[in-house]
């Protein structure tokens, strides 16, 4: 999926294309502005945007294998949130009729969590028999 694709399943929750492009563009436009200031922007329910610098280091020339000096950069990190972990490892939990990343209401990290576990598991047991004999 890119962009264009995005923006054509927005179309019919925002009402239009052209909102569809904006509201994207937006987001897009806060999370870059804010991670290259040197902040951080967390999604519940989905993850974190954030800056990492990674130190000079020396590194090789594949071609010659002569040592390269690399220069110190920052650059943007994305951590997946646990629900999003979850849901990619077992696209069966993904709930029906409502959005994925919807807020849970607060102290309830630990109940999502546990339900979703049961749910893996139960779903994992499914498919495979166990091999126990009587």
């Amino acid at each position: 999926m890119n962009k264009a694709d995005l923006v054509d399943a927005l179309e019919d929750r925002l009402g239009g294309k052209k909102a569809a492009s904006d509201a994207l563009e937006a987001v897009f436009d806060i999370i870059i502005r804010e991670v290259a200031r040197g902040g951080k922007v967390g999604i519940t329910g989905f993850g974190t945007f954030e800056r990492v610098d990674r130190a000079a280091r020396t590194g090789r020339n594949p071609r010659t294998g002569d040592s390269v000096r690399i220069e110190s950069t920052a650059v943007p990190k994305f951590r997946p949130g646990t629900a999003f972990k979850m849901y990619v490892a077992e696209p069966a939990t993904l709930p029906k009729g409502q959005p994925a990343a919807a807020r849970a209401a607060a102290g309830t990290a630990a109940e999502v969590r546990a339900r979703a576990e049961a749910t893996i598991a139960a779903a994992q047991s499914k498919k495979k028999p166990s091999r126990r004999t009587a």
